[in-house]
């Protein structure tokens, strides 16, 4: 490939950030039925895979502030998709867990991004997928 002014690491990059990009905005559709963010579909999907946590422990795998995750729960609790009980083995501490209405909501959530991956890398055949998986373990070291 032709590199043009030698910029080939900033094209490099700038093809990422546009796919990461693209990504973001496939995500953000694929959760507009729910009226959900991001932050708050994240949160779903780690108490599905978790279970019942803490509030702290739910900001540690979301990798956000602990204040950023009392607004995330705040925002679920009002609508009705988790609910906060106490910690049978802390009870000064309170557990975050979903509700049934939040357990179909992250089922649902996760089936909706699921087939937006897939629709989304459906231009990749197997062999580029499995060297996509290769090259961004890769990174991810």
């Amino acid at each position: 490939m032709d590199d043009p002014g030698g910029a080939g690491e900033d094209t490099l990059s700038d093809a990422f950030r546009g796919i990461a990009r693209r990504l973001r905005h496939a995500t953000a559709e694929a959760l507009a039925p729910w009226d959900v963010t991001p932050s708050q579909a994240r949160a779903l999907g780690v108490l599905r895979r978790g279970g019942d946590l803490r509030a702290g422990e739910l900001a540690e795998r979301l990798r956000i502030a602990p204040r950023s995750a009392t607004d995330v729960v705040d925002s679920l609790a009002a609508r009705g998709w988790i609910d906060r009980a106490p910690d049978p083995a802390d009870r000064r501490a309170t557990l975050v867990r979903l509700t049934e209405a939040g357990r179909d909501l992250a089922d649902a959530i996760r089936a909706a991004r699921a087939a937006e991956a897939e629709s989304f890398f459906t231009v990749l055949d197997d062999a580029d997928r499995a060297e996509l998986r290769r090259i961004l373990a890769l990174l991810a070291r």
